[in-house]
């Protein structure tokens, strides 16, 4: 099946198969009148209006002289949970803070009761649900991590959910197992037995009944010390996983260099990452994946985007969609935001939301640009560039969702 996207007014790709760091980030090719060809789910040719369009396509889409760019990758969330929690909007209104909420059984806590007692059916339907919102604001891959269950049986049931997802919906997913994403209740003062239940218990089975690519840990003052969170790290490690880790989102405690250290594919949110990080994840290449969203949602400090590229870190964003901290599942808005108040040309954040994206989820060399060999998961455009694009925040411009070469979201205009 080969299908010709003519009339593309512009085309906006980064380009390669590894993420972009430095100065490198914010070049994009940016190439007008141009088209492509897809061939199943690949993309087989580009060209500009110079080149004669090959004969023989099956069928013909009109992009109408609008942007095109790779699909959007969105390479954090907390996808698969029980319930909301709007009653803590008030809280955060009066300033009580993220760990007081949690020192008081809010927070994660809460959502673990609530997933807890949620069946696998019942998360599972709200997780499509939620998944075709995002499908239809222009992400065609998502990474979700578990660690609403704080449990084996219940973690084990996050995963399956997403794996299920993973074979039954158009939308792409990778799964993270962060069984490490605070200490539940009842092992409030037992924290080197729950430790032991996460790596010796738990992993094991989400090994074997193969519901994950990632391990996860929430390193902050509070949840996990960086000694614990090697120790979890390592043992994901030596289970076949790739690393990742939340790190410096509140305190800066070590989170980031250690996870650096162990070779992260990501560090995450890194609110509060100091120059010692930094310069780790310089070294180390791991990706900084960047949650604008969470800061505008907390009304906190905004990460130091510009820092880290100019000090050779890649800059991803993720919209952490999650019931607590974020609970906005637009990764259009995280890359708005991302734009205004990281200071981040456009061309920076197409980058962080497609190529680095795809790079921190391990998918660089098959997602993330819009050139021959690649997937075909493209975005048409209510935009005629890519300033605008960035320009016209707050609203779903999305056109056209393409995901390894069918069109599955075609938005009324």
């Amino acid at each position: 099946m080969k299908t010709l996207i003519t009339n593309i007014g512009m085309l906006a790709t980064a380009t390669g198969s590894a993420a972009k760091k430095g100065a490198e980030q914010g070049n994009v090719s940016l190439t007008t009148n141009t088209w492509l060809i897809m061939e199943n789910d690949k993309i087989a040719q580009v060209g500009t209006a110079n080149q004669a369009v090959p004969a023989g396509a099956d069928k013909t889409i009109d992009a109408r002289g609008q942007l095109v760019t790779a699909g959007l990758v969105d390479s954090h969330t907390h996808l698969v949970f029980g319930g909301w929690r709007e009653h803590e909007l008030t809280m955060k209104l009066k300033k009580v803070t993220y760990l007081e909420i949690l020192a008081q059984g809010g927070g994660i806590l809460s959502t673990v009761n609530n997933t807890r007692k949620a069946t696998k059916e019942e998360l599972k339907a709200k997780t499509k649900k939620l998944l075709d919102r995002m499908l239809r604001l222009g992400v065609t891959t998502v990474e979700a991590k578990s660690g609403y269950g704080l449990t084996t049986e219940t973690e084990l049931k996050m995963l399956e959910v997403v794996k299920e997802l993973q074979q039954e919906e158009k939308i792409s997913l990778v799964s993270t197992f962060m069984g490490a994403h605070a200490l539940p209740t009842d092992y409030k003062d037992k924290r080197d037995a729950y430790i032991d239940l996460v790596i010796n218990e738990t992993l094991p089975q989400v090994v074997e009944k193969h519901l994950a690519e990632f391990i996860d840990v929430f390193c902050e003052q509070g949840v996990f010390t960086p000694e614990e969170s090697k120790k979890i790290l390592l043992a994901g490690k030596k289970a076949g996983l790739g690393i990742k880790c939340h790190s410096d989102e509140i305190v800066p405690i070590g989170g980031t260099p250690m996870a650096a250290e162990l070779g992260a594919i990501s560090c995450e949110h890194l609110i509060k990452a100091d120059a010692k990080g930094i310069a780790a994840m310089a070294q180390s290449g791991t990706i900084a994946c960047l949650l604008p969203g969470t800061s505008f949602y907390l009304n906190s400090t905004y990460a130091p985007a510009r820092d880290m590229i100019n000090k050779g870190v890649p800059v991803a964003f993720g919209s952490d969609f999650n019931p607590g901290s974020c609970p906005s599942n637009s990764l259009q808005l995280a890359m708005h935001i991302g734009c205004y108040k990281y200071e981040m040309t456009p061309e920076e954040c197409l980058t962080a939301v497609t190529l680095n994206g795809a790079a921190a989820i391990n998918r660089a060399k098959t997602l993330g640009t819009v050139e021959t060999g690649k997937q075909a998961d493209l975005i048409i455009w209510d935009a005629p560039n890519l300033d605008y694009l960035f320009y016209r925040y707050g609203d779903n411009l999305v056109d056209t969702v393409i995901k390894n070469g069918e069109v599955l979201v075609t938005n009324p205009r």
